[in-house]
């Protein structure tokens, strides 16, 4: 019954609308009864339909005007949506009525008064607009349209509009770009829209309106872009607008973390400048900055943003490089508990951790940050297991590798740590040269300034990371040897790892002195308290040393040190007990074990065959030059014993050189002893080029057998001498190498004419043959070249300017000590027969060590007493054993191929081919003391109870609390410092003018002289200006 009655209804009202003027009426009546939803539905399609009939323009205007109102009025979605279909066909059907009808005074009308009782501000005015456009953009009065649409729009932009106005609009715009304002009102329209961007908010929790907010957020950024990429003048100006809501420090309400979504869609190319200009202008405070950096940070909770972290990265590093280091302490300390909490959420967590990643690595001064969030690690840690994602997996790599580089960085907390390093025991390791690199790099300290080549006194640390030491005076011969030192990385951890001790005062201050050279942020050390209690008394301060004197007496300062401090350690021990424990000699001093080596001098008499044997401990040789005519060559031939002893044997004068410059003796006794047979063996020594490849079968250590003898000197030249080889820096016959120098200093030397030997068997002076043997190879071998002499006829010191070709791998022959040596040795007897010692000959052994180049301490000038010392070194890596627990799972196999030239307060990369070369290139630059490092042999250098707890992770020293606290204290006065000078360049600066890519939208584009600096001249985008800065 109802369907039926429907039906006539139907019928009469398109009976009705054919002859009807009133079609509106009708509609709006149909609309207001009470019928059916389909009897309505199937009414509107006829009104669509009649659309396309002819009406005129009362009628078209009747229906434009009902579909308005019911497209901006319409109390239901239903009467909505016929307003939009019926608007629709009757502009489609009747399109020179509708452009007379939707024209600029309607468009202005809606725009300023609103509609009814719709606002102004309406999203339903601008929707409605949008649809009516798409029927008179091409027509001759759309360019009016337009007009007004701009101007209007940029007044609602200006006024601040919320989210939903601001997406509607940007979805106009997108549709017509024509809306969009042209000119200088285009970068204004860009500014004002960052500015709205900055007040949205959302207050919702439900997840769908979130969704909403962040879509109409993102419609709002990508009409941005699309003006950025058509106009990319306005790029700037809209970021100087950024700047400023994100830098107010007025309100309680900080801007809305939207502003994300700007900053992605800048260009990447752009931010070292923006960020150069924006930290060097003066106009801008301390407090705006630190503002600004504050509220970027908060920019990692917006989601799916993109480029966030490197702005954020940017702009620490911006901060760093003009030393504003209380802002980056402040906002660090202040937000790095809130980054670290965004890694919790996957969504946000790639942009955290590289932000946290640079926060940490770069605050290097103390260890508060870090400690802020030690604690919290393990949670994350489980959380991001537990979630068995990539992304959670990647990020528990990563944090792993942080954290042991904040653990690397900061030790000495091992209660505080224990937790962390248990829960991150599953992760690999980083090896320590990955460690010094992330550090170095990050470093606030290592950031490059533009203002480095204006003010040299705002450089920054050394590209290396390491730190310099300055020269006080003549003291680069003390800052050679501390350097070659610190580089002795085995020597450095075991002095960095000795507790307190009032007995050894300098070899603490020497503790200090490491700690700040490792772990200082300035980019060079004053080592005045050092020089002042190390300086041998009879050196004149102000003038120009010996290095090689002055290493000597450090080292027996060090050792004699140490030596008495143990000696009444052990006395205080036992002085009250019974046993007999005080007469044992206290254990090695600390320079035994690192540099301390053993020989032995056999002196034979020709005349009664008698052997003396003196035993001594030396902590460096010393090796003198031979005539060129006295260098020995190798040959295949034998020698007879006249030849030998000629090529082995020396004139008087060398003899009284080389007799008193044989090795250093350590203050520990000499053990004298004779024997009754005397044998003297020349062992091989071997040298290896940079060049040269060892054998992957040939083991650290290999044996050399001797042959036997009948006669013990003429058949050690006849079958077991061998002639040390290797490459040279230079093919001159004037170039020597180190394995010259070292042949000659083991070969055997006649003792004849004034420098007969004095017997005391024969009870005068005789002919006889000295030979040195080396029985035990110390753990670092310290080589002295002995290029200053005496020159008797001028009667004046003077430098032998010879190059020496320097192996990077050496092998040295040490003597192994058999039971008839120790008997033979330690025997009181003053004589021993010949028999006897042909035994102890034939049974002689040695030992090929192993040795890797480490320093090179070079002299510059041609005196000892002026010149100038500098110093080559590298950390050598061990290759078998380590000195404390260590694991590296990321070997890499050039950490010990990298040098470094410590020249005073300057440090630089350098590489072994420039220590081989440095000669040839200067004349007077020679090396003069060289360090090698034994390789292979599992050497400790701390007694047992100071490797367990007190060793990192890594081999590296853990420092005490108290030098721990001097460091810190010491870092930030350093930062205070730098940022004090940086402050004082505004008063320094040169003005100039602003560059292209940073003039003000309203400046002249035609301006400036025809030698200005554009982008695209000199250094002009580079530098940019400090006058007009915008920011």
């Amino acid at each position: 019954m109802g369907r039926g009655l429907a039906a006539v209804w139907i019928l009469r009202l398109s009976h009705l609308l054919g002859n009807s003027k009133d079609m509106d009426k009708i509609l709006e009546a149909m609309l207001l009864s009470q019928h059916p939803a389909s009897v309505k539905h199937s009414f509107v399609r006829r009104i669509l339909e009649a659309a396309k009939q002819p009406l005129d323009s009362k009628q078209c205007w009747a229906m434009f005007e009902l579909s308005t109102n019911l497209i901006l009025l319409g109390d239901t979605k239903f009467k909505k949506d016929v307003g939009k279909e019926v608007l629709e066909a009757y502009a489609l059907n009747h399109i020179s009525e509708f452009e007379i009808y939707f024209d600029a005074k309607l468009i202005l009308k809606l725009m300023q008064d609103g509609y009814g009782t719709l606002n102004r501000r309406s999203v339903g005015i601008i929707e409605y607009i949008q649809l009516g456009l798409k029927y008179v953009q091409d027509n001759s009065s759309a360019d009016e349209v337009f007009h007004v649409l701009q101007i209007e729009l940029l007044r609602i932009v200006c006024e601040k509009p919320g989210s939903k106005l601001c997406a509607s609009i940007s979805k106009l715009i997108v549709e017509f770009p024509q809306c969009i304002p042209t000119g200088k009102f285009r970068v204004v329209f860009c500014q004002q829209l960052v500015r709205s961007i900055g007040q949205f908010q959302n207050g919702s929790e439900e997840e769908d309106e979130i969704v909403e907010f962040l879509d109409q957020v993102n419609k709002v950024s990508s009409l941005l872009q699309r003006i950025w990429q058509t106009q990319t003048a306005a790029i700037i100006p809209s970021l100087r607008e950024l700047f400023t809501v994100i830098s107010s420090t007025e309100g309680s309400e900080g801007p809305s973390n939207a502003l994300a979504t700007v900053i992605q869609y800048v260009p990447l190319e752009l931010m070292d400048g923006v960020i150069r200009n924006l930290t060097n202008d003066d106009s801008i405070t301390d407090k705006e900055l630190m503002t600004a950096l504050t509220n970027m940070v908060d920019w990692l909770s917006w989601p799916l943003a993109r480029n966030i972290d490197k702005w954020i990265i940017g702009l620490l590093k911006g901060l760093a490089a003009v030393k504003k280091f209380s802002i980056l302490i402040e906002v660090t300390l202040a937000k790095i508990e809130q980054v670290f909490s965004r890694l919790f959420y996957p969504i946000v967590r790639a942009g955290a951790l590289e932000v946290l990643k640079y926060m940490l690595l770069s605050f290097q001064h103390s260890p508060e940050a870090f400690h802020i969030l030690v604690s919290d690690i393990p949670k994350l840690v489980v959380s991001l297991s537990k979630e068995g994602s990539n992304s959670g997996t990647c990020c528990l790599q990563q944090l792993s590798e942080l954290v042991h580089c904040m653990i690397f960085r900061f030790s000495g907390f091992p209660d505080l740590y224990e937790p962390v390093i248990e829960v991150l025991k599953v992760f690999p390791i980083p090896n320590e040269e990955k460690i010094k690199y992330l550090l170095n790099q990050n470093a606030w300290t290592s950031q490059k300034n533009a203002l480095g080549p204006l003010y040299p006194r705002l450089a920054t640390k050394s590209e290396t990371g390491r730190v310099g030491l300055a020269n006080l005076g003549n003291t680069c011969y003390m800052n050679s040897v501390i350097q070659a030192l610190f580089m002795a990385s085995d020597f450095r951890h075991a002095v960095l790892l000795l507790k307190e001790n009032d007995s050894q005062s300098l070899m603490m201050k020497l503790q200090w002195l490491f700690a700040f050279l490792e772990h200082s942020q300035r980019p060079a050390i004053s080592p005045s308290s050092f020089l002042k209690a190390s300086s041998p008394p009879w050196f004149n301060p102000g003038a120009q040393q010996d290095c090689s004197e002055y290493l000597k007496y450090l080292l027996d300062r060090l050792h004699e040190e140490e030596k008495t401090g143990k000696a009444i350690s052990h006395r205080l021990k036992h002085a009250c007990s019974d046993s007999h424990l005080e007469d044992k000699i206290p254990g090695k001093t600390l320079i035994e074990r690192m540099f301390g080596g053993k020989m032995v001098t056999k002196i034979h008499c020709y005349r009664c065959r008698n052997v003396s044997f003196r035993e001594e401990v030396f902590t460096d040789l010393s090796l003198a030059f031979p005539p060129h005519s006295k260098v020995l060559q190798q040959s295949d031939s034998s020698y007879d014993s006249n030849l030998s002893t000629e090529m082995a044997g020396a004139g008087n004068m060398t003899s009284q050189i080389k007799a008193q410059h044989k090795a250093t003796k350590s203050p520990i006794k000499q053990k004298q002893t004779k024997s009754k047979e005397p044998s003297v063996r020349v062992v091989p020594f071997e040298i290896l080029g940079s060049h040269t490849k060892e054998k992957k079968d040939d083991p650290p250590h290999s044996r050399v057998k001797k042959d036997d003898s009948s006669y013990p000197f003429s058949s050690v030249l006849k079958n077991d001498f061998a002639i040390a080889t290797g490459e040279k820096a230079c093919d001159s016959p004037s170039s020597r190498s180190v394995s010259d120098l070292i042949n000659y200093f083991l070969s055997p030397e006649m003792l004849s004419g004034d420098n007969r030997y004095y017997c005391d068997k024969c009870t005068s002076l005789q002919e006889a043959e000295k030979v040195v043997e080396l029985t035990r190879s110390p753990h670092y071998l310290i080589l002295t070249l002995l290029r200053f002499s005496f020159d008797l006829i001028t009667m004046r010191r003077k430098k032998i300017l010879d190059n020496v070709s320097i192996p990077l791998v050496l092998k040295l022959p040490i003597r192994i000590a058999t039971e008839k040596d120790e008997q033979i040795i330690n025997t009181e007897k003053s004589v021993c027969q010949l028999a006897s010692w042909k035994y102890f000959a034939d049974d002689a052994k040695s030992l090929s060590v192993t040795y890797d180049l480490c320093c090179v301490v070079v002299h510059s000038g041609i005196s000892s007493e002026s010149g100038h010392y500098y110093c080559y070194g590298r950390e050598c890596v061990p290759t078998n054993s380590e000195i404390g627990p260590r694991v590296i799972l990321e070997a890499d196999s050039k950490a010990g191929d990298q040098w470094y030239l410590y020249n005073d307060t300057r440090v630089s990369f350098s590489s072994f081919e420039s220590v081989s070369n440095v000669t040839n290139y200067f004349p007077k630059d020679t090396a003069y003391v060289l360090f090698y490092r034994q390789r292979g042999t599992k050497h400790t250098c701390l007694d047992d109870e100071h490797t367990s707890a007190s060793v990192r992770l890594h081999g590296e020293a853990a420092l005490s609390k108290e030098l721990m606290e001097a460091i810190a204290k010491d870092n930030i006065q350093y930062l205070q410092e730098e940022e004090k000078e940086a402050r004082k360049r505004s008063d320094r600066l040169p003005l100039s003018t602003t560059p292209v890519w940073w003039r003000r939208f309203d400046d002249d584009e035609n301006g400036g002289s025809s030698g200005s600096c554009g982008p695209a001249a000199g250094r002009g985008s580079d530098l940019g200006s400090f006058g007009h800065l915008i920011f």
